[in-house]
């Protein structure tokens, strides 16, 4: 998942930069509020943590400017005003999280994990899907309890496919959810990904899990969920009482 990070001090987007990276996030920095409000309109991030005392700009104008212009990204604000109705105007504007200094970078991963996690529909930091075990805040993988060892782009794909189990997702989908729009590879590199995702996978006995769906992209399955019976077929089922009879009735319903 991609970050934007505004600030225009050397010395606090080094540590909190730092921190991101520690946490498994890319980030990218922008020097200015213009900057951060350009970077947010044309690309997709997940997260945009803002500090409110950006020369140009104050954290109030930038957050103001992105919602009126429909921007919609999730915003944690970062200041050194730790008042209520400095904290109420934040949350009027459309914040989502306001942290005032100082703080330790991990509070703030923590709570940057939990915007991300409630964006993305989960409450809780762990994802399963039959045996598969996602752990959103640490990045670790299991199956059947077995650790599984990813890369962080690995780790990435994988994450997008169970938080979107069930649902086919182009590699259009794949880059922007890696790269955020920004210097994006050769779509082909999906397919190397997911050719490396599989073999880790297979490893521990989890070869089923992920199918290509041609002309669209890769899926994600879920052991637990039935595949609807067509109700042609479930209606033969309740009826037959005999081999002959069951054929009869699917020779009907072939007529």
């Amino acid at each position: 998942m991609r970050i934007l990070f505004a600030e225009d001090k050397f010395t606090s987007s080094r540590v909190i930069l730092s921190a991101l990276k520690k946490a498994g996030f890319a980030a990218d920095l922008a020097r200015s509020g213009q900057n951060a409000i350009e970077l947010l309109r044309n690309y997709d991030y997940g997260l945009a943590i803002i500090t409110m005392t950006l020369a140009d700009m104050d954290g109030y104008t930038i957050l103001n400017t992105l919602r009126t212009l429909k921007v919609t990204t999730p915003v944690i604000m970062l200041s050194s005003v730790n008042t209520p109705d400095a904290k109420i105007r934040a949350f009027t504007l459309g914040a989502d999280d306001y942290l005032a200094e100082p703080f330790e970078p991990a509070e703030l991963i923590a709570r940057a994990q939990a915007i991300l996690r409630r964006s993305n529909g989960y409450a809780h930091p762990v994802a399963q899907v039959g045996a598969l075990t996602l752990n959103l805040n640490n990045h670790t993988v299991t199956y059947e309890g077995h650790p599984l060892h990813l890369t962080g782009k690995e780790f990435a794909i994988l994450e997008l496919l169970v938080l979107r189990k069930g649902i086919a997702q182009t590699k259009e989908t794949f880059l922007n959810h890696l790269y955020g729009g920004r210097d994006e590879p050769d779509i082909k590199i999906i397919d190397v990904f997911i050719c490396k995702l599989r073999k880790k996978l297979q490893t521990v006995g989890a070869e089923d899990l992920i199918s290509t769906v041609w002309g669209r992209g890769y899926i994600l399955h879920d052991p637990d969920a039935q595949p609807p019976v067509p109700s042609s077929l479930a209606t033969l089922s309740q009826l037959a009482t005999t081999p002959e009879r069951a054929m009869r009735q699917l020779q009907a319903v072939g007529d």
